[in-house]
Order: structure tokens, then sequence, then C-alpha cells
């Protein structure tokens, strides 16, 4: 399995949701947020995101919680 990050933030709700189905699948990941920690800031803006979740899986980014695109890529 590819590995995956996600990028959140204190006050986002879909990020929860995110973190929550991760959990469900069984699916490991590193949590990086941008509120809390300036490296994952500056890493989410040089991949040209500006909100969050992002989600990365293996090479593949996904803007927000698409759970149909997720489902796909995992």
């Amino acid at each position: 399995m590819s590995k995956v990050t996600i990028y959140t933030s204190n006050t986002c709700p879909h990020c929860v949701t995110a973190k929550e189905y991760l959990k469900e699948k069984g699916v490991e990941y590193t949590e990086k947020n941008v509120q809390t920690d300036p490296e994952a800031r500056k890493e989410l803006i040089q991949k040209g995101y500006m909100g969050v979740p992002v989600i990365v899986v293996g090479e593949e980014e996904i803007q927000g919680f698409d759970k149909d695109k997720l489902e796909k890529t995992l």
C-alpha cells in the first residue's frame, strides 16, 4: 500500500472526517498539521495548495475529502 500523508488544521471539519474514514479503512497515515507545523505549511504551499485537507497517497494528491477518489486511489 502507498504511503499516505494528510495535511490538516485544527479548525477543519473535513480533516476530521477524512482521518476517521482512513482509520475505519485501517489505513495508516502521517498527519501534518499546517497550523502547528511551519514546515508542513511550507510544503503544502509549495505543492500549490492553500486549503486543507490535502491527502497524498503515493504520488496522487487529493484536495478536500473526496471519498470516491480516495476509495479508488487507495
